[in-house]
């Protein structure tokens, strides 16, 4: 008797220590992936060449724009759900601006950072409530007042521009760039037709800190995680140049169109690598 006794205590130890053990297992997170991650980069932004102003013997100033709809640029866009430390480009700097890691400047027609913006403010800018008048179908035929509130939609956010220097520094004999401030354009749409609006800018090497901890999606190779501000050093993006400065200061579009736009903005383009190249005798 005291036998089946002992086994029966033995056995209900063991009962019991498998359900905590299970127990634990169900409460413990798992691993999606190889290996425990937090999803958080710890970077530091790539650190730039010191400037002296008098090693630039030449620079030019030009205006940028990435469309995100091409392929190479989708990394910008994409994803529309943000997801551990994954987040669209816009996502990351309203995030930034909401935490207020970097200051934004409202739009004005000479591209300059001059007046702060709120994060609130641009939220508000890019959010109205609307009525439209309309009739029952059915009678009395009462009309009725329909309320449309729109909200700031980042999915619209299709496009950024760029302002940047190029530089030519005699001390390392070497043309080189430098960028300057961002701008997220939205695209809205009015009677059927689609507008490019600009949002704000920001001061490139105010934000550089934020885009240096953003992770990027790497086509090539998962482990290799990639930052906002890898890409733009490393000039992995498709863009065109839509203005260089000029006395007249005007954008490229308006003195050409169409093909003789996109021929304009090729030729600005050759024009700042050829200058390098002529520097030189081969």
């Amino acid at each position: 008797m005291k036998k089946i006794i002992l086994i029966l205590f033995a056995l209900f130890l063991i009962t019991g220590t498998y359900i905590n053990l299970s127990a634990q297992i169900l409460d413990e997170k798992p691993v999606d992936g190889l290996f425990a991650d937090n999803g958080m980069i710890d970077k530091d932004p790539i650190p730039l060449p010191t400037i002296r102003q008098a090693d630039v013997m030449w620079s030019k100033r030009v205006w940028r724009e990435i469309d995100f709809r091409q392929k190479i640029n989708q990394p910008f866009y994409y994803p529309l759900e943000s997801h551990n430390n994954w987040r669209s480009f816009i996502n990351v700097l309203m995030d930034g601006l909401k935490e207020s890691k970097f200051r934004a400047y409202d739009i004005n027609n000479t591209d300059e950072l001059l007046m702060p913006i709120s994060y609130n403010e641009i939220i508000s800018k890019q959010s109205d409530t609307s009525y439209v008048r309309d009739k029952r179908p059915y009678p009395p035929y009462e009309e009725y007042d329909t309320v449309i509130v729109r909200e700031f939609d980042p999915t619209r956010v299709m496009r950024l521009r760029i302002k940047e220097d190029w530089y030519f520094d005699k001390q390392r004999s070497q043309l080189m760039f430098r960028i300057i401030a961002i701008c997220p354009v939205i695209i809205v749409e009015k009677d059927g037709k689609e507008f490019t609006q600009p949002l704000f800018w920001i001061s490139y090497d105010q934000a550089r800190n934020v885009l240096a901890r953003a992770e990027v999606f790497n086509r090539h190779n998962s482990a290799e995680k990639r930052t906002y501000d890898e890409i733009f050093l490393k000039r992995m993006f498709d863009s065109y140049i839509y203005k260089e400065e000029n006395v007249y200061d005007r954008r490229i579009n308006q003195y050409a169109t169409g093909l003789d736009a996109l021929l304009e903005s090729e030729r600005i383009k050759m024009d700042i690598f050829n200058f390098e190249h002529d520097l030189w005798q081969y």
